[in-house]
Parts: C-alpha cells; sequence; structure tokens
C-alpha cells in the first residue's frame, strides 16, 4: 500500500489512546494525516513532527465530518 500524506488542522476535539491506556487530546493546530493502512491513519503533530498517534479510520473520518480535522490539500 502506498502511503499518502496531508496537509491538515485540528479544529476540534480529536483523542486517542496513549500506551497506559489513558486519553489524551491533540492539540489545535496543524498537522499531518498519513494513511497507514486500509483501516489506520496517522496524524503526526508537534513544531518537529516529533508526536503522533494511529487512529482507526473510521474516527478520522468522524472528526472530519464533524469539523474538528480539516485536510487542507
Amino acid at each position: 500500500m502506498t502511503v499518502t500524506t496531508h496537509s491538515a488542522r485540528i479544529t476540534g476535539p480529536l483523542t486517542y489512546a496513549t500506551a497506559d491506556g489513558a486519553k489524551n487530546q491533540i492539540p489545535l493546530g496543524p498537522c499531518l494525516v498519513e494513511q497507514i493502512s486500509s483501516s489506520l491513519v496517522d496524524i503526526i503533530w508537534g513544531a518537529n513532527g516529533q508526536s503522533s498517534a494511529a487512529l482507526p479510520v473510521v474516527e478520522v473520518e468522524a472528526a472530519a465530518k464533524q469539523g474538528h480535522l480539516v485536510v487542507l490539500d
């Protein structure tokens, strides 16, 4: 599968689970979105792209539909 990267912006709540199971919120602002498999999308953020979370495609699509994730390209 080819990985496709898009520029995007987090504009509302979008949470992910940490390794210990805690829920954290991806900060508002710019990010990259990469579909890494048919069922997972990687969201990458931070000044140097130092943070990321793999989320199910259905969660990312729901966030986009609610306006919490806006793909810019």
